[in-house]
C-alpha cells in the first residue's frame, strides 16, 4: 500500500502567528480619507464550543471596544452568530461602553458556523460606506469552504481585509481561516489562553491605527503597550 504523500505540518507557535499579523496589519495603508470616521466589523462565532473560554474574550473585546472609543474617529458594529439561523449586528457605534454592555448581554448557544453570512454582512456595509476592514474571532468552521473563499475574494477585491483569529487549533477551522485572510488580504492569527493579554494588546492597537493612524499608535506605544509598540514598529 502506498504511503500518504501529504505530511502533517509543522506547529506553528501563537507569538509567531502574531508576529505575522503584524506584518500583514502594515499593508493596511491609510485607514481613512481626512474628515472622516474609520469603519471597523467585529464579528464573533458565539456558538456553544466557546462558552469555557467566553468571560476572557468579553474582557478583552471590551477593552479594544474602549481603547477605540477613546482614540476617536472610529465607529464599530458588531455581529454575533450563534444558534441554528441567528446572525445579528448591532447598529455602528462609536460609544466604547455601549459595546461592552452588548457583549456583556450575549451568552453562547449550541449551533453550526454562520461565517458566510459575516462575510456577505460586511459586502453590504461596504457598498453603504467603506469599511477599513472586518475582524472574525472563532474556533470552528462547518460551511462549503468553496461558498466562504469566494465571498472573501470579493471583499478582498473591494479592499476590505479580513483579519481571522482562531480561538484554539482545529486544522478545518485553520484552513478555511487562512484562506479567508488571504483571498481577502488580511491575515491569520491563532491563539489561545496563554496568549490571550497578548492578543488583547494586538486589537486594540489595530483599533487604534484603524481609528487614527500611526498618530494614534504612537500614542498608544507612549503608555507603554506591547500590541502598539510592535506595530509601529513595524509600520515606520
Amino acid at each position: 500500500m502506498a504511503k500518504n504523500s501529504q505530511q502533517t505540518p509543522a506547529p506553528v507557535s501563537p507569538r509567531s502567528e502574531i508576529e505575522a499579523f503584524l506584518e500583514r496589519v502594515r499593508a493596511l495603508g491609510p485607514s481613512s480619507a481626512q474628515g472622516t470616521r474609520g469603519r471597523l466589523l467585529f464579528a464573533l462565532d458565539a456558538t456553544m464550543s466557546r462558552q469555557p473560554t467566553w468571560d476572557t474574550a468579553c474582557t478583552l473585546q471590551a477593552d479594544m471596544f474602549r481603547e477605540a472609543a477613546g482614540i476617536g474617529g472610529l465607529d464599530i458594529q458588531l455581529v454575533y452568530f450563534r444558534g441554528l439561523n441567528e446572525c445579528q449586528a448591532s447598529g455602528w457605534v462609536s460609544d466604547g461602553k455601549q459595546l461592552a454592555d452588548l457583549m456583556s448581554r450575549i451568552d453562547c448557544r449550541g449551533g453550526q458556523t454562520q461565517i458566510g453570512k459575516v462575510l456577505n454582512h460586511a459586502r453590504q456595509e461596504h457598498a453603504r460606506g467603506k469599511v477599513q476592514a472586518l475582524v472574525f474571532v472563532g474556533d470552528a468552521m462547518e460551511e462549503a469552504i468553496d461558498s466562504l473563499c469566494q465571498a472573501a475574494g470579493e471583499l478582498g477585491i473591494l479592499g476590505v481585509p479580513v483579519f481571522m483569529f482562531q480561538e484554539g487549533s482545529d486544522p478545518i477551522a485553520e484552513n478555511a481561516y487562512r484562506e479567508i485572510a488571504r483571498l481577502s488580504r488580511g491575515a491569520y492569527c491563532r491563539f489561545d489562553a496563554g496568549s490571550a493579554h497578548q492578543l488583547g494588546e494586538l486589537l486594540r492597537a489595530v483599533a487604534a491605527y484603524a481609528a487614527g493612524g500611526i498618530r494614534a499608535l504612537k500614542e498608544l506605544s507612549s503608555r507603554r503597550s506591547a500590541g502598539a509598540q510592535k506595530l509601529l514598529s513595524q509600520l515606520k
